[in-house]
């Protein structure tokens, strides 16, 4: 039996004597051995990359359940049970089925696949057959506050919207991340049959147009609602694709327009206007569905105020990953996900065992939540969200764990959302409680704030953080930032992401960071639970006015 594995199987047999034994401590601390058991089990190639949906993610998933079972912990579905099982359409393209076309009078451009267009598998319907007229929208982005309306003046009602990849610069980076995700939403919204983005030269900076073409065969996933249709997405938008700018260029070229001034405008931040295109577009494909199952794992530690106990801290980590590889041009297929998203998944566990550890139940409950389909458009979340065990307006914070590089002693942390609620207050706190700073989001161009669970629940008005170690190493010999670049180019979505590979290149894996971030994320809610007021989203954010209530919000 490989060692990662027995390893664990030796902290399962501990654990539950470990949490009970401590309540003599006012004040537990992680322990980076039980974090390294998890992690070297969920990592390991048996799982095979716990793909949503998959045999390697249901042992995940069971592995967590138990771990929490045996703290004492009590299931937290809505059915008292630690599985939130989430209904999930999955679906793929059948290969060959993809085409697309211009037709400019009596001339038709045929796109070729995927060197000039690729397109996702529909999860609406089996069959796209679409031919519209096409109207260009700069941006594609809609908000009063910042006084964008990228739509104004343009009829899109029964077309196509051809729209930039990415987003202004000049936009904060988090309600940039924001309006970025509402894109698809706001073409709907206005009336459109679909949408053709179009690849830029400062996309092709951060993610190459070839990086895409890595993951062409990859399946797309929603979760159903009780009418067994999807719960996200709109259907009048009936198609889809992503040009590469210099098929798009024909298309602008057609009306008499040029891609490269458009693109020179970005260059200058400048917002591009909308304008009606000649021609029609034509798009088909053809889908293979298929419904699955793959769950949430949930875990109640009730609250032991009586007033109080009714309200829930949300504490969440995503448990799955991306699966098997495609890429022929490596042997290792299995895509471990050591780093995202087991570490986090280990903290979420120790951090149950620091809770289960206390003498007493803090005031409010804690909910653990090991989240099934982030890889795949946040979807666990989303219906965690939109089905929460208790009343929405009862969970009062999330904190969540997404892809923490254990790689390096991290000297700073960076929170996602701290600004936005108190919570950025208790966060400091909690960091600096471990001798750990703050520091802003260092990547506002990865518009990262909408890219993990934590803000399916924002969007239900959650005030929320999503935790990441910043990139300031407390070794001078090591720049964490570097080191953190390293892991994302090389790393990040490959079968690389496992403890060998990352451990011949960095060194060894950095179980005593996981126990300081475990340390920190243990206080932090701890501090939520036993506060006398909830967070509140802040006056001045831009989310309180977009999703803040009266009763979580500072008047």
């Amino acid at each position: 039996m490989k060692k990662p594995v027995l390893l664990a199987l030796a902290a399962a047999a501990t654990l539950f004597a470990c949490g009970k034994s401590a309540p003599e401590l006012s004040q537990p601390k992680a322990n980076p051995l039980f974090i390294e058991s998890h992690l070297s089990f969920l990592a390991d190639d048996l799982l095979e990359g716990r793909d949503t949906g998959s045999r390697g993610h249901d042992i995940a998933s069971l592995y967590i359940a138990k771990q929490l079972q045996g703290l004492g912990l009590k299931g937290g579905a809505a059915d008292g049970s630690f599985y939130q099982q989430v209904p999930l359409r999955k679906a793929l393209l059948v290969p060959g089925s993809a085409k697309l076309s211009f037709q400019f009078d009596d001339q038709v451009q045929e796109l070729s696949y995927p060197q000039q267009f690729f397109s996702g598998p529909s999860l609406q319907q089996t069959s796209v057959a679409l031919t519209a007229p096409m109207v260009f929208v700069g941006y594609g982005l809609v908000s009063e506050a910042f006084g964008l309306n990228d739509y104004a003046d343009l009829d899109v009602t029964g077309k196509v919207v051809v729209m930039l990849a990415g987003l202004p610069a000049k936009l904060p980076s988090e309600e940039r991340a924001y309006l970025g995700s509402m894109k698809t939403e706001f073409a709907a919204e206005r009336g459109a049959v679909g949408i053709l983005t179009v690849h830029t030269p400062e996309q092709e900076k951060t993610r190459p147009y070839a990086n895409s073409l890595l993951y062409l065969n990859t399946p797309s996933m929603t979760w159903l609602n009780a009418d067994g249709e999807p719960g996200r997405g709109f259907p009048q938008l009936q198609g889809s694709a992503y040009l590469h700018p210099e098929a798009a260029k024909t298309l602008f070229a057609a009306s008499g327009k040029s891609l490269d001034e458009i693109f020179a405008q970005l260059e200058q931040d400048a917002t591009p206007q909308g304008f009606a295109l000649n021609g029609t577009v034509s798009l088909q494909s053809e889908s293979s569905h298929q419904n699955v199952t793959s769950p949430n794992v949930l875990a109640l530690l009730p609250g032991s105020d009586p007033s109080l106990k009714d309200e829930v801290v949300v504490l969440s980590a995503h448990s799955d990953h991306i699966g098997l590889a495609n890429d022929l041009r490596t042997n290792d297929k299995v895509n471990n996900g050591a780093m995202d998203n087991a570490a986090g998944t280990a903290i979420l566990l120790e951090t149950a065992r620091l809770f289960a550890a206390l003498p007493a139940a803090p005031k409010r409950s804690i909910l653990f939540v090991a989240l099934t389909g982030e890889e795949k458009g946040l979807l666990g979340a989303d219906y965690f969200a939109k089905n929460p065990p208790v009343a929405v307006e009862k969970l009062v914070a999330n904190v969540n764990l997404d892809m923490p590089v254990l790689l390096y002693p991290f000297a700073d942390l960076i929170a996602f959302g701290a600004n936005h609620s108190t919570l950025g207050e208790v966060v400091a706190r909690a960091a600096e409680k471990e001798g750990i700073k703050l520091s802003a989001d260092p990547m506002p161009e990865q518009a990262i704030f909408t890219r993990s669970d934590h803000f399916r629940l924002v969007q239900q008005g959650v005030p929320a953080v999503f935790l990441m170690t910043g990139f300031t190493s407390q070794d001078p010999a090591q720049d964490g930032g570097k080191i953190w670049g390293s892991f994302f180019a090389k790393h990040y979505h490959k079968p690389s992401d496992d403890i060998p590979s990352l451990e011949r290149d960095y060194g060894p894996i950095r179980y005593d960071a996981g126990a300081v971030f475990t340390d920190i994320n243990f206080n932090i809610a701890l501090d939520v639970a036993n506060a006398a007021q909830r967070p509140l989203w802040r006056k001045d954010s831009f989310f309180t006015g977009v999703f803040g209530r009266p009763d979580n919000s500072e008047q």
